[in-house]
């Protein structure tokens, strides 16, 4: 009991934690159909536990919901059949969305008030790694758009998994990534995510620092 109470009162924990359970386990599962599903299915509690988050948020829980309705949707029809290009730029086409709104809802969590709670804590690291969900649903709709747009040890055609690896290497600034943009469209989506990972960690640090400086003031008056 003490569990769920805690999972409830702490659902920025609980989407962090399932998005890293994805990354871990994706490398065990996306052998075949079968494995592919199970992952889809695990993504789409993602979907509705991110969902749940929004709902503690300033922001709109009902853009977050039909947004993600669809989502739920094409991460089943992706898993089943992850080559088929109208699949993907469909799904692609609300996950984008929907992902870089929860981040917008997370942001606003963390700013809503004058204090930082456990959960909003958690909802930097799970805004975070929604952000680079997206890049990488982005960068797999570039694929099909633009055949090429990325090249790796495994040739031109990228997996969905290897994407969002050069997502998160990209977003952290850190380039460990050996999968590269060739082409321009795929390098200027790429060079805007690198902005956008600069951005972010600029802002949480800003936010931090000046809670810090209002709590100096208001215990020196």
């Amino acid at each position: 009991m003490s569990r769920l109470r805690t999972a409830r009162d702490h659902p920025s924990a609980v989407l962090l934690f399932a998005q890293l359970v994805v990354v871990l386990a994706y490398p065990f599962l996306d052998a075949n159909v079968a494995g592919r599903a199970v992952v889809g299915v695990v993504q789409m509690a993602v979907v509705l536990i991110a969902v749940w988050a929004v709902r503690r948020t300033p922001a709109l829980s009902w853009v977050a919901i039909w947004l993600g309705g669809p989502a739920m949707v094409f991460t089943i029809l992706e898993a089943l059949d992850p080559d088929l290009g109208w699949v993907v730029l469909l799904s692609a086409a609300f996950h984008v969305p929907f992902y870089f709104y929860v981040s917008y809802a997370m942001v606003r969590y963390l700013f809503h008030d004058d204090t930082v709670t456990r959960d909003e804590l958690y909802a930097t690291g799970a805004a975070f790694t929604v952000v680079a969900w997206a890049f990488a649903y982005v960068f797999n709709a570039a694929q099909v758009l633009w055949s090429g747009s990325f090249a790796g040890s495994a040739g031109t055609d990228q997996s969905w998994f290897e994407l969002l690896y050069l997502s998160f290497t990209t977003l952290t600034s850190l380039g460990l990534s050996d999968i590269v943009p060739v082409g321009d469209h795929a390098r200027s989506l790429v060079m805007v995510e690198m902005v956008v990972g600069v951005f972010y960690v600029a802002l949480v640090v800003a936010r931090l620092v000046g809670l810090g400086a209002s709590r100096r003031m208001r215990g020196s008056s």
